[in-house]
């Protein structure tokens, strides 16, 4: 196998393992959060936290790493990935949830892939296989069985909290599909300690009135421990790897390991005894982890437009 085939391999091997400890801290951080918002403290200001922390740490941070100079079109271009990425993802979410049931939340949530393959297809042409498609079937079904069985369903749903929610995917979708060429040419630290800033910035008009209602100083050691696990694992360590997968992963992939959020936070409550282990639990991470495998075994368009050359120099 020649030198840059085996680099290729490598490198997407380092984004699989990247996009899988992303997504497993992510859902983690579903149990985690819930047991502070919205009782212990408001999700805006929560939100507010995540991005002011993380936008600090990756600050810090870049001081001691090697600096990279990054002119001024491509700060454009990271100002506009972090609307997408984080301002119109991040606020709409949470808004929507407040309206919303989690269990809407979540099998709107679990569209992001499919929103992914064809604003793929859409925008970077990259084609929809028969392959891809049944993958991306394959693992929404797994996420699909595991949400409806969740257990104590109280509460009903709300058409604009899920449109809300919805709205909060395809601008993720979007963000994936759109801005991968300029999260490959730098490294992670510099992507986000830019995109967090100007999310930081952006998103405080909006988030200010909780801020300031918010008593932080009545928060007690153990919910400062679940804000400290939140920031710096659920938001720095995991924004940190999602650009090694986006440098490397076709998006409709990257956005499959969305599936694995709902099967880790559904694990996490059965070990805190919060759900009993059941056969769907099985079920449905098999599906999703098979359906991530499908994906990632459909053919990419470089692939296919080489396979096409082949044939017509035959």
């Amino acid at each position: 196998m020649p030198h840059a085939d085996i680099h290729m391999q490598l490198t997407k091997k380092h984004g699989h393992i990247a996009l899988f400890g992303a997504n497993l801290i992510f859902g983690l951080n579903t149990p985690i959060s819930r047991t502070i918002i919205p009782e212990i403290i408001d999700p805006f200001s929560l939100t507010f936290l995540r991005l002011a922390g993380s936008t600090l740490l990756f600050w810090i941070i870049s001081f001691f790493v090697k600096k990279e100079k990054v002119p001024f079109k491509d700060i454009v271009m990271l100002f506009f990935a972090s609307i997408f990425g984080i301002v119109l993802n991040q606020i709409p979410y949470i808004t929507g949830l407040s309206m919303t049931s989690p269990i809407d939340a979540s099998l709107v949530t679990s569209l992001l892939p499919i929103i992914t393959m064809l604003l793929a297809a859409l925008i970077i042409k990259e084609p929809v296989t028969w392959l891809k498609a049944i993958g991306v079937l394959v693992g929404a079904s797994g996420a699909f069985i595991l949400i409806m069985n969740s257990a104590n369903h109280h509460g009903k749903g709300s058409f604009t909290g899920d449109l809300i929610i919805l709205s909060a995917a395809t601008s993720y979708a979007l963000y994936l599909t759109m801005f991968k060429k300029i999260i490959s040419k730098y490294s992670s630290v510099t992507v986000m300690k830019w995109m967090f800033l100007f999310a930081t910035i952006l998103s405080y008009p909006v988030l200010h009135k909780s801020v300031i209602e918010t008593s932080f100083s009545s928060l007690n050691g153990s919910v400062w421990l679940r804000i400290g696990f939140i920031v710096i694992f659920a938001t720095f360590i995991s924004y940190l790897l999602i650009p090694v997968g986006q440098k490397t992963i076709r998006p409709t992939t990257l956005s499959m390991y969305n599936y694995m959020q709902p099967v880790v936070a559904s694990l996490v409550a059965v070990g805190l005894g919060m759900d009993t282990f059941g056969y769907e639990k099985i079920v449905s991470t098999v599906l999703v982890f098979a359906g991530v495998y499908i994906v990632t075994q459909s053919k990419s368009r470089a692939q296919i437009e080489l396979e096409k050359s082949e044939n017509k120099a035959k």
